[in-house]
């Protein structure tokens, strides 16, 4: 019988978070029962039916305010004051000098107590959280109150900007196992450890689903079009392609570029396209679809992402898949991806000089080299980053997890 497994995320569904979605449902086609639990989400606005359905089977910590998770730290008392002692002493020490002050340690614990009566009536085996942030701690506390074992899987760069002040090594060294998503990932979990944990770090993958495997081939355009897809903020060096684009536009280059996302940093990019005159030339989209984002991938040559900070970003798989090649830094786990001249562009990050000198090797390639850039970039993607491999690789993890002894 396969275990019945809990994924606990701080806001799900999530556009930025389909990536999650993705893998919850690769393992339902494993035959693996996944509940969904979340801290948040509900007020999020959702841009695909997917997620919208994601939603409708997800359950919300926090959607009822303060009161129930007052009254669950209560029932945890009654029920089984020593876990609770045990938990509230490890909430204390993951505040001490922690990311954020002490009482969102509390808050974390009352958020466990209330989830744990939830994985007890679901029958649920095992608890699995993504991001080695607040979701990890609250697994960590459900244990420690006499929950299930847990695990999470750490995507960066949050977790490795941080990794003292999140107390990531006792994190991984309660959890059963740890997920990274690239070697990289797994090196830097290394670094907190002691070397007898590190055979309980994996790598998994992130996925993509079969849609974007099967999407008919679109050749690439003849239009001097290029694609930037994320979150409008710092890390994805949204900013630093505008200023590239600025040096193309001096040298007489012609090219359209479009922005696809939305983000807190909308009204900086959107003053500095103004500032530099651009606005011809460059296009934001705000959020859209899955779909959409597709859509817009298959209307580039190339996808263009010139990130400080990442983990392995899932729009790399994703244009790969499409058979477009990538321009993006070298850094974390990209590379173990994208290879230079074969797949892509591999740039040093912060530089707007590499950076606009590869957009303009793009704009000048012919559509049939890059054609067989992103086919060996498909090829690549497919070996590695197949959703339903991926998830078959968690389930064995998950069965392997030891049983969860309620003590009911």
């Amino acid at each position: 019988m396969s275990p019945r497994i809990a994924y606990f995320i701080n806001q799900y569904p999530k556009v930025s978070h389909s990536f999650i979605r993705r893998e919850i449902l690769a393992l339902e086609r494993q035959g693996l029962a996944v509940t969904r639990i979340a801290l948040r989400g509900w007020d999020a606005e959702l841009a695909d039916a997917e997620d919208e359905r994601e939603r409708e089977k997800t359950r919300y910590a926090l959607r009822e305010g303060m009161v129930p998770l007052l009254a669950a730290l209560a029932r945890a008392l009654v029920r089984s004051p020593r876990n609770l002692l045990s938990a509230l002493r490890l909430a204390l020490r993951m505040g001490w000098r922690g990311d954020r002050p002490l009482p969102y340690h509390l808050i974390y614990l009352a958020e466990a107590c209330r989830i744990l009566p939830w994985l007890r009536e679901a029958g649920v085996s095992h608890l699995h959280a993504h991001f080695g942030t607040n979701s990890a701690e609250v697994a960590m506390l459900v244990q420690a109150l006499g929950g299930p074992p847990y695990s999470f899987t750490v995507h960066g760069p949050e977790e490795f900007d941080r990794p003292k002040a999140l107390r990531l090594g006792e994190k991984i060294r309660r959890a059963a196992f740890v997920v990274a998503i690239s070697s990289y990932g797994r090196s830097q979990l290394y670094r907190w450890v002691g070397h007898e944990h590190w055979p309980k770090v994996k790598v998994v993958h992130c996925g993509l689903e079969p849609a974007f495997h099967q999407v008919p081939e679109v050749p690439v355009p003849e239009a001097p079009r290029l694609v930037c897809v994320g979150r409008l903020c710092e890390q994805k060096g949204q900013l630093l392609l505008i200023e590239a684009a600025r040096v193309l536009v001096a040298k007489g280059v012609a090219f359209e570029l479009v922005l696809a996302g939305d983000g807190e940093m909308r009204g900086e990019i959107e003053r500095l396209i103004a500032t530099h005159g651009l606005q011809s030339r460059i296009r934001i989209t705000g959020w859209i679809s899955g779909d959409q984002v597709r859509e817009e991938i298959l209307a580039a040559r190339c996808l263009v992402l010139p990130s400080f900070a990442e983990g392995l970003p899932v729009v790399i798989m994703e244009a790969l898949a499409l058979r477009r090649p990538v321009i993006t830094t070298a850094i974390a786990g990209i590379p173990e991806l994208v290879r230079q001249g074969e797949n892509g562009w591999l740039i040093p990050a912060g530089s707007v000089d590499e950076l606009a000198l590869a957009m303009e090797a793009c704009l000048s390639t012919p559509p049939a080299r890059l054609q067989a850039m992103g086919d060996a970039g498909r090829h690549r993607v497919m070996e590695r980053h197949s959703v339903d491999t991926e998830a078959a690789r968690l389930a064995i993890l998950f069965a392997r997890s030891r049983p969860w002894d309620d003590g009911a």
